[in-house]
């Protein structure tokens, strides 16, 4: 059957949304009808776009819309329901200032967090800089294998993570994860061989995983999808941030080796695991529920004023209706996991998730074993990591800046491979590489200041998504996919292909180049389907597009009034 079929025998009861990309508002207002029968728009021109303006903004303003979300999130049980009001008006410099808070009591905490994830995530290649490998008896192929399991553990754990995230709320789920992986993270100060090691790298990844979907779903109720890319960002900074502090702090650990007998990568894992511990506890206390759930026995004003908890619960529905078809301790139901898992026109950016991050992996990995190699110091190595990590924060700032200003994701994520392209080639072809330490050294720190695009793509997964249910799972799956490719990459360079991995380099310049095609294919795939809804769309008379919004079954992105970013 047709979709246009379908809207003809009324066979429709999902509700009503209005939202759309914030591109197509501006490039395609002519393609869609106004919300409002022609009978009940305004006569002038200008009175008209006032008109639709005003919808995008508050697609409330139409009665049968408010009506229908209102019955919706009374029988969802949405725990801010009984804060949305579709006249409710507010200022936008009362909502700028309510912004700038919302960041420093949500995404600073966030990204807080993130320290604490990637501290213990990201400290084993500080460990191998100093004798880690050698005084466990462990090789490449060792290593490579541990992190294979630790990142195959971490894909199994994503999807069962945000379930469970789902059911009992991400206030309460992730202050558990970071408590219980902290504990994992400093008995490593105790692993004796090959077996410690495997087991600890698993019991990391299970715990780990589903952390970064369960946070942007925390996020998700405090900001709008416009909001949110750039809010990742901060997120991802942390990644590189991180890396520079614990750079220098295991400068000074390690210097530790021989007190109590110990090597000096085991007091870099109990200390740093130490710390996670307290970011772990003191989060039972700093992840509010939702925004009309601040208030607790430790914070007995809340964070908000009546008036300021209305801004931040109707500014996010008028922006995503479909953020209330679900409360916060509402579990995934097996039908929705499935319509979700079967979403097709999101399986593009799985595709990208999946390649677009091994290019530079292997490097990143092996970068304290290539500057070792080359000639420099344990502790210089460690201190070497700072400038691509600083760079790495600018240009991963720079690059969601850009996406936001130009309203673009795909072209602008693209200057990801574009940047990792020249490199790789001069990694495998360049005389000196890994020869010439310095020149080593600047090749290996300009491919690593990279713009990353992951924050651009979680936000951009979690828009196309348009259904809280759907984004739940699209963000596990789209995380799962990196996760794959992470795993892919760790198969890259081998022993057998030491020390210049010319083989390895080889595949990397291959997947890169897979990358770029990958990112314009999705590029024309989603011009293509919204075209392709924009016809059937057209086709329908106002009151059958006024019916289709009201009644249809159609969940998500499947809906024709929803337009993919792009």
């Amino acid at each position: 059957m047709s979709n246009t079929e379908e809207i003809k025998t009324g066979e429709t009861n999902h509700p009503p949304t209005t939202k759309v990309d914030d591109k197509i508002l501006y490039e395609e207002t002519t393609t869609f009808s106004d919300p409002l029968p022609k009978s009940e728009s305004f006569g002038s021109t200008s009175e008209s776009d006032e008109e639709g303006e005003a919808f995008r903004k508050n697609p409330f303003l139409d009665p049968d819309v408010a009506e229908h979300w209102s019955v919706v999130y009374e029988k969802s049980r949405y725990e801010c329901r009984a804060q949305f009001d579709p006249t409710f008006t507010w200022t936008e410099e009362e909502e700028k200032k309510l912004v700038r808070r919302l960041d420093w009591r949500v995404c600073l905490w966030a990204c807080i967090m993130f320290f604490g994830l990637q501290v213990d995530r990201g400290n084993l290649v500080q460990a191998v800089s100093d004798n880690f490998l050698a005084d466990l008896k462990l090789n490449t192929n060792d290593y490579n294998f541990g992190n294979t399991i630790f990142l195959f553990s971490f894909l199994l754990a994503e999807l069962p993570s945000q379930l469970v995230s789902k059911k009992i709320g991400p206030d309460r789920w992730i202050p558990m994860q970071i408590t219980l992986w902290s504990i994992v993270a400093m008995s490593q100060c105790a692993i004796k061989g090959k077996t410690g090691f495997y087991a600890t790298r698993s019991m990391l990844g299970l715990l780990e995983g589903g952390f970064i979907p369960d946070i942007v779903l925390w996020l998700s109720y405090f900001y709008t999808s416009r909001e949110l890319p750039i809010r990742l960002s901060y997120f991802w900074t942390t990644l590189s941030a991180t890396t520079i502090v614990t750079s220098l702090l295991a400068f000074a650990l390690l210097h530790l080796r021989g007190v109590a007998g110990w090597a000096g990568w085991r007091w870099l894992f109990l200390i740093e695991g130490l710390i996670t511990l307290t970011v772990g506890l003191s989060s039972f206390f700093m992840m509010p529920a939702s925004a009309v759930q601040t208030k607790a026995w430790f914070r007995p004003n809340g964070w908000f004023t009546e008036r300021e908890v209305k801004i931040v619960v109707n500014r996010v529905l008028r922006d995503d209706p479909s953020k209330g078809d679900m409360h916060n301790r509402q579990a995934i139901t097996p039908r929705r996991l499935w319509n979700a898992a079967k979403d097709y026109d999101l399986w593009p950016l799985y595709a990208i998730g999946l390649v677009a991050y091994i290019p530079q992996s292997p490097v990143n990995t092996y970068i304290t074993l290539t500057l070792k190699s080359v000639g420099f110091s344990t502790f210089n190595t460690n201190l070497l990591t700072i400038p691509s990590s600083v760079a790495h924060i600018l240009t991963l700032i720079v690059i969601t800046r850009l996406s936001e200003w130009f309203n673009e994701r795909t072209l602008v994520s693209m200057l990801q491979p574009i940047w990792t392209l020249p490199c790789l080639i001069a990694l495998r072809f360049w005389p000196g590489s890994l020869h010439q330490a310095w020149g080593t050294y600047a090749l290996v720190s300009v491919l690593l200041a990279y713009p990353y695009c992951h924050a651009i793509l979680v936000a951009w997964t979690s828009k196309n998504s348009n259904n809280v249910g759907a984004r739940s799972v699209s963000a596990a799956l789209y995380n799962m996919s990196v996760q794959l490719g992470n795993i892919c990459a760790n198969f890259i360079y081998r022993t057998d292909d030491k020390p210049l991995y010319h083989r390895g380099n080889t595949d990397l310049i291959i997947i890169n180049i897979l990358s770029i095609a990958l990112f314009l294919f999705t590029k024309g795939y989603y011009i293509w389907r919204n075209k392709q809804k924009s016809r059937v769309w057209n086709a329908l008379t106002p009151e059958q597009q006024r019916e289709y919004k009201v009644n249809t079954k159609l969940e998500g992105s499947r809906r024709l009034d929803f337009q993919f970013a792009h």
